[in-house]
């Protein structure tokens, strides 16, 4: 039987969101393109996310870093002593391999794990059965050189992270935009990790996409207010960390996905990063199991610490009261656009055995729907044509063309009716408005709705204002 993941990653290569990059020549691992409609898709889920995280909010502010930045940020974020994965080879077969892939545990790879599992039990290399070396470790920066000539002195890194340059940028950014604590700097960017075993599709790959909100706040305890939607002012960490855990979550329900796929899963204190308080990360229900799709962190003042360290340059800030300085302490939220990508296409994904249309060549043929929100969904309407003639199809591409000047539209007037329908669901188009020849003497259009299959018949000059009311 075909799995779900399975299905996901071919319906997501023959309909264009997802593919292998450079397949033409066999491809590189671990590296995917999009193709039209997971642009579509991609671009949706970070307007989405800059709208609720910078767009709607005054305490937050954007930002978008240079990718190459100087070597001796990651120094000091300790990504080039500590950025490692651990990992063993088999001596006989030569393959490489991370110890938590030879040996499955869910929880941290502890030196205590390690040593218990691998220095005392000696497992063998599941390829061939072969002595496997000792655990390894092994940094995950990707790394390349500036300048004409190839040298120690020219080496730079592509950024494992995007919260670096936020840290690196704080004292210009707050100045610059005349904010006061607590506030945020937001960023969608791309990140880049050697990984050694990356898999299950777009969740984890080489070149990935970030959406990153650094929140500055003052470490002390302040006076507590509820303002508006229930914004916190002032506020501990510990209080705006709690806010802002719920304020995701509650993002990815709003869009859509399903609470019982959503859950949140708090790091034990051998699992955190040296620097972290504490960490919470929101896990969605994959077909490969409970995995992060982002993750809320108590960063504490280590980052804009080591930074004013390491650079010389003075990143604390004035308390205008107490006329005290102090360096500020950072709530982290971090999600991954591309594992969010596959958590929105696996949740929005049905497929109605014996199908759901009512024409002949399709009753009795499964169906696939994409249930996508109104917000995310690549394609909002579809202009189909009844037929080919002229005198339909003229019709259908000038009301396709008033359409697209506010929304996503895809014209189509291939195949029968019924086959264009099943199309559209599939891709999760919300509406599809099909031109007749009745359209020809009434001026009218039949809109059907991808969910509920309920059609309205709607006058041409009417169309603008029916999807405006569709898509508040």
């Amino acid at each position: 039987m075909t799995s779900q993941m399975e299905k996901i990653v071919s319906l997501a290569k023959r309909r264009g969101f997802v593919f292998p990059s450079s397949e033409i020549y066999g491809r590189l691992e671990s590296c995917y393109d999009y193709g039209p409609l997971g642009v579509e898709l991609k671009n949706n889920i970070k307007s989405a996310w800059w709208k609720a995280m910078v767009q709607s909010r005054e305490d937050v502010v954007g930002q978008d870093a240079s990718i190459l930045m100087h070597p001796k940020i990651w120094e000091a974020s300790g990504h080039v002593e500590g950025f490692t994965d651990p990992l063993v080879d088999c001596k006989s077969c030569k393959k490489r391999f991370r110890a938590d892939h030879i040996v499955k545990t869910d929880g941290p790879m502890t030196p205590q794990w390690m040593k218990k599992n691998f220095e005392d039990k000696k497992p063998k290399c599941p390829e061939c059965g072969g002595e496997l070396t000792p655990i390894r470790k092994f940094n995950l920066m990707l790394k390349t050189h500036l300048g004409p000539v190839e040298d120690e002195g020219t080496t730079v890194y592509m950024r494992p992270e995007t919260a670096q340059a936020i840290y690196v940028d704080f004292d210009i950014i707050m100045k610059s935009s005349r904010k006061r604590l607590p506030f945020g700097i937001a960023q969608i960017g791309k990140a880049f990790r050697n990984e050694i075993t990356p898999g299950d599709f777009i969740f984890r790959t080489r070149e990935f996409e970030q959406m990153e909100m650094q929140w500055f706040v003052k470490p002390s305890p302040q006076t507590l207010s509820q303002e508006g939607e229930g914004r916190v002012r002032g506020g501990t960490p510990e209080e705006w960390f709690e806010y802002w855990k719920k304020k995701r979550m509650q993002w990815y329900l709003d869009l859509g996905i399903k609470k019982e796929r959503l859950r949140f899963r708090e790091q034990e204190k051998d699992e955190l990063a040296h620097y972290a308080k504490k960490a919470v990360d929101i896990e969605y229900n994959f077909p490969f199991g409970w995995k992060e799709i982002e993750g809320i962190h108590n960063r504490g003042n280590w980052d804009l610490s080591r930074h004013s360290e390491y650079s010389g340059k003075d990143l604390s800030v004035m308390d205008e009261e107490t006329k005290e300085k102090y360096i500020p302490w950072v709530i982290e939220t971090s999600a991954g656009a591309d594992r969010t990508a596959l958590a929105f296409l696996l949740d929005a994904y049905e497929e109605i055995a014996g199908g759901r249309t009512t024409t002949t060549e399709s009753a009795k043929e499964a169906e696939t729907v994409l249930r996508f929100s109104k917000t995310l969904a690549p394609v909002k309407i579809a202009v189909l044509p009844l037929s080919k003639k002229e005198e339909l199809s003229s019709v259908a591409k000038n009301i396709a063309n008033d359409l697209r000047k506010h929304w996503t539209v895809d014209y189509d007037e291939t195949a029968s009716i019924g086959r264009r329908y099943r199309r559209q669901d599939e891709i999760g188009t919300l509406f599809a408005v099909t031109i007749d020849f009745e359209t020809l003497e009434d001026k009218k259009v039949t809109v059907r709705d991808r969910d509920t299959m309920k059609q309205d018949r709607v006058a041409i000059s009417e169309l603008e204002k029916y999807f405006s009311n569709k898509f508040k």
